[in-house]
């Protein structure tokens, strides 16, 4: 992955905390059954899961941000915190979060980026990350670099959050989330300059179907030139519809969806 001059000296020069790493098996898009489930994965370099603390486990205790190191297995930087007792535990970085900062995840404290506090002692127009869906089971929303969710207001029980989608969502206030945006926003500008960069992401290569013969696709064939797929929508090899269809199925957090996103402009 290319990065530029400036991410490079923000990151820290140091091998990964070895108690931190597990080993990460590939299943090259194979499901439990030993079948195919995502196409066009396999191979890649290998890589070292390095655990994240997303949930709160160690409250009311201050910590020394000693490193910002690059992590493989997500988009964006991660930071080594150092506690007082001496244990040194990962979590996701903040945009603005440098080496020598101190941060805490306590239910009331101070609002700066890299603490962990409950919503409910949050200002509204705060931004968020790592949110927790249901209080005490850890960080499930808003993990991608350079995103953030907005807290737009607090009614009852919940507070409505505004995630990067455009999504307006009701959260339990109980519910604690880190402040700040998350780091390294530049990573959506960043270009693949080459099919062997994406080898090594553990991708391998895509045919188009309509450059597929008829019996392998059902946007095959078309005489050697370059002709629409001859249907009245896209399907996929098995002949399922392939635009325009909803894939989310009916999850139990539907409930706490106020606003749904907006479609792309095509």
């Amino acid at each position: 992955m290319a990065k530029t001059k400036k991410t490079k000296s923000r990151l820290t020069k140091k091998e990964p905390e070895k108690r931190l790493l597990l080993p990460l098996k590939k299943k090259a898009g194979r499901g439990s059954a030993g079948r195919i489930t995502i196409r066009h994965r396999g191979g890649g370099v290998k890589r070292l899961y390095r655990i994240i603390d997303f949930g709160q486990e160690k409250m009311d205790m201050p910590a020394k941000v000693i490193a910002l190191e690059y992590d493989p297995n997500r988009t964006a930087y991660i930071a080594l915190l150092e506690y007082k007792d001496g244990e040194k535990r990962y979590r996701l970085a903040p945009k603005d979060l440098k080496v020598g900062d101190e941060v805490i995840c306590s239910e009331e404290t101070k609002i700066q980026p890299g603490n962990r506090i409950k919503l409910k002692n949050l200002l509204v127009g705060t931004q968020v990350y790592n949110i927790e869906i249901i209080p005490g089971r850890g960080g499930r929303l808003v993990r991608g670099a350079g995103t953030a969710a907005i807290i737009l207001a607090k009614e009852g029980k919940y507070c409505h959050l505004e995630m990067p989608s455009g999504e307006i969502r009701k959260i339990p206030l109980d519910s604690f989330a880190s402040i700040g945006q998350i780091s390294h926003p530049r990573h959506r500008f960043e270009k693949i300059g080459k099919a062997g960069i994406r080898r090594l992401r553990g991708w391998r290569p895509t045919v188009r179907g309509s450059a597929m013969s008829p019996p392998d696709h059902p946007h095959g064939g078309g005489g050697g030139g370059k002709a629409p797929i001859g249907l009245k929508y896209p399907k996929t090899p098995w002949g399922k519809h392939a635009s325009g269809v909803k894939t989310r199925r009916r999850k139990w957090t539907d409930k706490y969806i106020i606003q749904r996103r907006k479609k792309k402009k095509k």
